[in-house]
């Protein structure tokens, strides 16, 4: 995802993760928790994870949120589960964010994962 003309990369995703945690603050997203992934992972930099109270919710979060994303300059971000509104992808390139229901969030719990801590460089696979 290309970042707004005239941002640095790092000012770029500084910029979309604090709209990304603006507007789901906005919208009444719940349980909002951004995860720092550089050093875990390649498909981005941080990864957000916040409830809906319900599917109703969920989808306006969502819907919500890829339109601030785009005002802000930040382009149309891919989108995922939008339609069962129980987990909601949105890709943004360097920010991914996952709107969940409560029970989903709790089933999945993606968030133990990506906050385990990060492995050495020796470590053997």
């Amino acid at each position: 995802m290309p970042s707004p003309a005239g941002i640095s990369g790092s000012d770029a995703v500084s910029r979309a993760l604090e709209i990304v945690l603006a507007s789901l603050d906005d919208s009444k997203a719940e349980n909002i928790v951004s995860i720092d992934i550089q050093r875990k992972s390649s498909l981005g930099d941080y990864m957000v994870v916040a409830s809906g109270r319900s599917h109703r919710h969920v989808a306006a979060v969502s819907d919500h949120l890829l339109k601030a994303l785009k005002d802000a300059g930040f382009g149309t971000a891919r989108v995922e589960g939008l339609a069962g509104a129980d987990w909601v992808l949105i890709d943004s390139g360097d920010v991914i964010v996952h709107v969940f229901r409560p029970e989903v969030r709790e089933f999945y719990n993606i968030e133990k994962m990506w906050m385990a801590p990060d492995l050495g460089e020796e470590t053997l696979h």
